[in-house]
């Protein structure tokens, strides 16, 4: 496994990789859900590269990029276990040279709504890193995790609109045996909020809007955002969706979660 740090040493390594080429993007602090998509990156490609880059450009004013856990070694172990060929490490100075970008990519309606109603500028900052990464890793492949279901939906819409030539895969999130969807944000997580925070997994497992909000409001320590039937692709309300979001705050950290249902 190669660790490169610059876009030099990226290019130089990117170079040697032949045959069908997989990239995983991160922001570091690595679990078995990371793993997994590398684990899936390799039945999709000849060789894997994963890149570890907290993103300045997606976090707002007042959100927790000092305190996101940086694991980088930790991070190297996973990597190098599940066989990547090339680890991507920037720090921010490489992914932007000339300081934060004055052209962005827009989410646009996708930006707007939910997350991105919640998190202002979330999206935009998301779709620019990675149409940024996406052209200095140049693969035929990219995998991201279904958990951050609106990510997901923001970036395969970038993909076409700007015809990338890229596939993106999505892999089925990973939980823990008692339904917590595995994210690096759980590292905040207290004992007690841990077990509190499973009331997200069981909202969805409701399958019904009214009935998973219920049991949000009525679980002491959390805070819900919103609990909705949204389409996959377009995260426009609808009763047929066949998605169901849930976002919620356990203590001071904020969850995501959701559930692919069958289009009524």
């Amino acid at each position: 496994m190669k660790v490169v740090r610059t876009r030099d040493e990226l290019a130089e390594a990117r170079a040697e990789l032949s045959g069908r080429v997989a990239v995983v993007m991160t922001m570091g602090a690595l679990h078995e859900g990371h793993a997994e998509l590398v684990r899936q990156a390799r039945q999709h490609a000849d060789a894997v590269v994963v890149t570890v880059f907290v993103n300045p450009l997606q976090f707002g004013q007042g959100e927790d990029l000092d305190r996101y856990p940086r694991t980088l070694q930790a991070d190297l172990d996973l990597c190098e276990r599940e066989k990547a060929d090339v680890v991507f490490t920037p720090l921010p100075e490489v992914v932007y040279p000339d300081g934060l970008p004055l052209v962005r990519v827009s989410a646009g309606r996708l930006g707007e709504v939910y997350e991105g109603a919640s998190r202002p500028g979330h999206f935009d900052g998301v779709l620019t890193v990675v149409l940024k990464l996406l052209q200095l890793t140049r693969p035929d492949v990219a995998l991201f995790g279904q958990k951050d279901a609106q990510q997901l939906a923001a970036i395969r819409r970038m993909v076409r609109d700007l015809d990338l030539p890229v596939q993106v895969v999505a892999v089925p999130t990973v939980r823990e045996p008692d339904g917590l969807a595995l994210s690096s944000r759980n590292a905040y997580l207290s004992d007690e909020q841990r077990s509190t925070a499973l009331v997200l997994s069981r909202a969805l497992a409701t399958g019904d809007v009214a009935a998973g909000r219920a049991l949000l409001d009525a679980e002491p320590g959390v805070e819900p955002d919103y609990l909705a039937r949204v389409d996959s692709a377009t995260f426009e309300d609808s009763p047929a969706g066949d998605l169901l979001v849930v976002a919620a705050r356990v203590g001071s950290t904020r969850l995501l979660d959701n559930r692919i249902l069958e289009r009524a």
